[in-house]
């Protein structure tokens, strides 16, 4: 089995945290440019990571990976609420990729610009539903979505892309799972 990722992309992160007990190869690639783009665009049409390579089958997106690799490995499926977090948790990580690739592009995102007030909007919608849920004793345990939240918290701090001063609980969330083994093994920081 073979990962195709970044070591920085929490998408990728989130998968080696499951595959943390699994046998497997970990392909780190520069994703924007070279050699390894070339590969990444030889094993995914899409472009992005991660990317899972198993038996000669070829998986792309981090929640189909997750639920090939939940059947394959017999973890618990996903259930309707969990799938709903998920789809919370991706669209404020997608946001926030948007908004950095967008600085790496050197736009000023502090601009009044249509895109950018709408990945800003939908960020703060999403963290404000995130952190009622966690009121509400929500994540409270450590599988899939709470291996996703964390990395989106961890990756919006190591990219200091949001401030998290209005979202005390989701600083909270991730001040308590740091130190687990699977995350600090796979810190972008390292």
């Amino acid at each position: 089995m073979k990962l195709y990722g970044s070591v920085t992309s929490p998408f990728v992160r989130r998968i080696r945290v499951v595959l943390s007990n699994t046998p497997h190869e970990f392909l780190d690639l520069q994703i924007f440019s070279g050699e390894d783009r070339e590969l990444l665009a030889s094993r995914n049409p899409t472009l992005k990571v991660p990317c899972l390579e198993d038996n000669g089958q070829l998986i792309f997106d981090s929640r189909v990976i997750y639920s090939y690799l939940a059947s394959k490995l017999d973890h618990d499926s996903l259930s309707w609420e969990e799938e709903n977090l998920l789809t919370l948790i991706d669209a404020a990580n997608d946001s926030f990729v948007q908004l950095m690739l967008l600085k790496r592009s050197d736009i000023d995102i502090n601009q009044d610009k249509l895109i950018i007030r709408l990945q800003k909007e939908r960020i703060e919608s999403v963290f404000s539903t995130l952190s009622k849920q966690l009121e509400a004793g929500g994540f409270s345990g450590w599988t899939y979505p709470e291996i996703c939240l964390y990395s989106m918290v961890d990756w919006v701090l190591f990219r200091e892309l949001h401030s998290f001063k209005d979202y005390p609980l989701l600083l909270e969330f991730h001040e308590k799972h740091r130190d687990r083994i699977e995350l600090t093994a796979t810190d972008p920081r390292q």
